[in-house]
């Protein structure tokens, strides 16, 4: 049963848990949604030293006595003998600013330099009424054309072709989030193909025999007749014979010597090139030129995104668009590279619908054994194929893209329950609609009232640490999560790059974790008594919250989220 929450009027000052009366708190000066990095700014800045001291604690442990910390090590070489003097230890007491937790004390450990923050106050500033938002400007911020050629592979596609797709087609969801516009180029002609990529929802644009203007392809073969990198292909006696589509061949090696280029395969020499690689490479200034076209714009990233098997073939179609269009877009092409993906024990190669036919057989074996013949309705279809989405995106994003990653097929790599997988995530996403649905049933009964509205409600109840572990690892962070996901690095004079690609994933992971632990503890919906009605709201209005954010990195994914499972 739930306990009671008591008016904060009378409440101990040296309560450590709810941060002591909420009359003592700083008064709430309009400043906007509170945020780590500001937070830390604000904490490095107080204590006067340009070097960042300052880090956030997560673990539970630690978040009962501290929430941030300037480390004993970082102090010595900060302050003669690591003593901070008394006025800046209240200078960090009395923090402000745009977007900074407010400090509920500050105080000399052995660890260090200990803050705590004043938690009805956090919970209010990110719980409470919004402040109405800010009229859009409706500018873009930048354009970014994603180039996957494992969309127009010729064979069957394969899982390691999956995982470049869906890496690039999470990254497209992250970059739109930050306002980026995008363009995904190849088009996908392939029938076969897409049908796969319409089962694991990737939204990628299609096209019949790809969409390259044949005038473009007649000015790049225009380029390459003019440049001192080409030259035709001899034909005769003792000469070798070539491909008949081969148009000309041009030395790749002298023009990353000439150029001074850095990042390339020392074994690129020649290049034959062919009509597909020149279409190949219109599509990609038809891309780019979509992307400047009326102001949006004077110039776009170019990142193109693939396997580590097809990156030598990548870097071969770069330096033939830097030769043949020597434009501002053609230097700033970047090259996201993944790891292999390795199938343990196949009895051939395995194609990627044979593996999403594969994991959905296992999923629905799994839930049978779970949740027996409830299974058998027409409604866990939907259910089915949702998951085996979620196991195959978590399965394939939830690693580092550089990383290698082990496929297990064996029918024991997958269950509904493992708290590592996609099926676990959308479990406890599904327990969060059902606890609201439960509620909503409960108030059309006169069980309990209404939500009350949001100004109304008392955060002082919230006292549970799996309470303050939600909103301080997941609530107050997750914006800039999104954020650190979807930053493509600065240019660098190297052609690779690396992304944050595997955050969201691993971010709604331990969100289900810590979640789950919360949920399977505490009684969110307790005894009908008035007196507990204050706790709950609270509570529901805090995993109302958490409901969002699940919501919110599900749609990264292009993950529905699940009513029931």
């Amino acid at each position: 049963m739930a306990t009671a929450c008591q008016s904060p009027v009378g409440e101990r000052a040296d309560d450590a848990t709810s941060g002591g009366s909420c009359s003592q708190a700083p008064m709430e000066t309009g400043e906007g949604r509170p945020g780590v990095a500001a937070t830390l700014r604000a904490l490095n800045g107080a204590l006067g030293r340009p070097a960042a001291l300052w880090v956030k604690e997560s673990g539970a442990r630690n978040l009962r006595h501290r929430d941030f910390l300037a480390p004993r090590a970082a102090l010595s070489a900060a302050f003669p003998g690591g003593q901070v003097p008394a006025d800046v230890v209240a200078g960090v007491t009395s923090l402000r600013g745009p977007g900074v937790l407010a400090v509920r004390g500050c105080q000399e450990t052995p660890a260090g330099l200990a803050v705590q923050v004043w938690r009805p106050q956090a919970f209010e500033r990110l719980l409470g009424p919004r402040p109405a938002p800010s009229p859009a400007l409706g500018t873009q911020a930048g354009w970014v054309v994603l180039h996957c050629p494992a969309v127009c592979t010729p064979a069957a596609l394969r899982p390691r072709h999956l995982r470049s797709l869906l890496l690039a087609d999470h990254l497209a969801q992250l970059l739109r989030t930050q306002g980026v516009g995008i363009r995904l180029v190849p088009a996908l002609a392939e029938e076969g193909s897409r049908d796969v990529l319409r089962q694991l929802r990737i939204d990628w644009p299609s096209g019949s025999g790809g969409s390259a203007p044949p005038d473009a392809i007649s000015a790049l073969k225009r380029a390459l007749g003019q440049s001192p990198y080409a030259a035709a292909c001899e034909q005769g006696p003792g000469v070798a014979m070539l491909p008949e589509d081969v148009i000309s061949k041009v030395h790749l090696k002298s023009f990353v010597e000439q150029q001074g280029l850095v990042g390339y395969d020392p074994n690129l020499d020649v290049l034959l090139v062919t009509e597909g690689k020149l279409r190949s490479l219109a599509e990609l200034q038809q891309a780019v030129q979509q992307c400047t076209a009326g102001g949006q714009g004077s110039c776009c990233s170019i990142v193109h995104v693939v396997s580590c098997e097809e990156e030598f073939q990548q870097q071969q179609l770069d330096l033939l668009w830097r030769i043949l269009d020597p434009g501002a877009h053609t230097a700033l092409q970047k090259h996201l590279v993944c790891g292999p993906v390795k199938v343990t024990n196949p009895s051939s190669p395995i194609g990627a619908d044979q593996y999403f036919q594969l994991r959905k057989r296992q999923m629905y074996e799994a839930s049978v054994m779970k949740y027996g013949e409830l299974v058998q309705d027409e409604a866990w279809t939907e259910v089915i194929d949702t998951l085996t989405v979620a196991a195959i995106r978590f399965e394939m994003l939830s690693t580092a893209h550089r990383s290698q990653i082990t496929l297990d097929l064996e029918d024991s790599s997958i269950s509904t329950k493992g708290t590592k997988s996609g099926a676990f995530v959308m479990y406890n996403c599904a327990r969060l609609a059902t606890l609201f649905d439960t509620y909503q049933r409960a108030v059309e009964q006169g069980t309990y009232p209404p939500l009350p509205p949001v100004s109304e409600l008392n955060f002082s109840c919230l006292r549970e640490e799996g309470e303050w572990l939600l909103l301080f690892n997941y609530l107050l962070p997750f914006p800039e999560v999104l954020q650190q996901a979807a930053v493509l690095p600065a240019p660098t004079k190297g052609i690779r790059i690396t992304a944050n690609t595997e955050t969201v994933c691993k971010f709604l992971i331990q969100l289900s974790m810590d979640f789950s632990s919360y949920y399977n503890r505490v009684h969110v919906l307790g005894e009908p008594f008035p007196h507990l009605f204050d706790q709950m709201f609270a509570r529901l209005q805090l995993l109302g919250a958490v409901r969002d954010v699940f919501h919110s990195a599900l749609a990264t994914l292009h993950l529905p989220p699940l009513n029931q499972i």
